[in-house]
């Protein structure tokens, strides 16, 4: 292992099992807690950024957010520390791919599961902001998807206050614009003050490439990108997968419209409308059992 990412052993009470994931700063270990037998998703700075003031922000932040969260779509949060300089988080164990890459595998394993899917990571946001937090940052990446199509909305770090009526009409714009461009609602990207219906822009585009295998627009650099969000009409998800039902594709039409109050009010009311319709007009079949496989039979 190259500097920075060797196993110390222990971190805190848990111990380290292996390296699920790692980024430009961090990285996530399955690890396990001895003295309760728990296994936990560890996440950890990696050596550069144990003493960066930001990431150890970011880390402490997102604690501070999810660890009262209590929702079956939610990843619990369960401590955080700092343990011989090593800034850490300790996570429910959740042990399934982030949407986004399902999406690059191709969805054909688990389409049929995809209205589930949908369903349960609205019900995640909609959670969210009932708790009265707006995440900023939803995208195929936060949610973790297993074989059986449970969601876990996950990273909390850029998580704020969902303001209150003075705060929509007084407060400030940001100076800094956080988040990512191509999930971005165009209040978002002004560096205006958001409310939940800018979650619920970022969930459509999140939704739009689920169903249809891309993200609703991209860019040959960031600026047109963002322009595109702030500007473009949504294209037709109707025209990239044939098989979604006009109901489906025009809720998700209406809450990609550039000014919020065009949206859906709420993510509650955008989940309302989806238990009423189809997303498919054909439900996609599980895939066929290959032969020799052993299919448990029920008593």
């Amino acid at each position: 292992m190259s500097k920075g990412t060797e196993a110390p052993g222990y971190i805190g009470p848990y111990r380290l099992l292996n390296v699920v994931n790692t980024s430009q700063t961090r990285q996530i270990w399955q690890a396990i807690n001895d003295a309760t037998g728990q296994f936990v998703g560890l996440k950890v700075l990696l050596e550069p950024y144990r003493k960066n003031r930001e990431q150890i922000r970011f880390l402490r932040w997102e604690y501070k957010v999810g660890h009262r969260l209590n929702h079956p779509q939610i990843i619990r949060m369960f401590d955080y520390g700092i343990h011989r300089g090593i800034p850490y988080l300790a996570m429910e164990w959740f042990s399934a791919p982030n949407m986004k890459t399902r999406i690059r595998q191709g969805l054909q394993k688990i389409a049929h599961l995809v209205p589930k899917i949908i369903l349960q990571a609205t019900e995640a946001v909609a959670y969210l902001h009932q708790q009265g937090w707006i995440h900023r940052d939803i995208k195929p990446d936060n949610f973790l998807v297993n074989d059986q199509g449970e969601v876990k909305l996950i990273d909390f770090a850029l998580a704020q206050r969902r303001p209150g009526i003075l705060g929509r009409l007084l407060g400030p714009r940001s100076r800094q614009i956080q988040g990512t461009r191509s999930y971005m609602s165009p209040e978002q990207i002004r560096g205006e003050l958001v409310d939940e219906r800018s979650d619920l822009y970022s969930l459509a585009c999140t939704l739009f490439e689920l169903v249809g295998g891309r993200p609703p627009f991209t860019g040959s650099t960031p600026q047109e990108l963002l322009n595109k969000h702030l500007k473009a009409p949504p294209p037709p998800l109707e025209a990239v997968e044939k098989n979604v039902t006009a109901e489906f594709a025009q809720l998700i039409r209406r809450a990609m419209a550039k000014r919020p109050k065009e949206r859906p009010r709420s993510v509650e009311e955008f989940l309302d409308e989806l238990r009423r319709i189809k997303v498919f007009r054909q439900t996609p079949r599980p895939p066929e059992v290959s032969a020799g496989t052993v299919v448990p039979r029920s008593s």
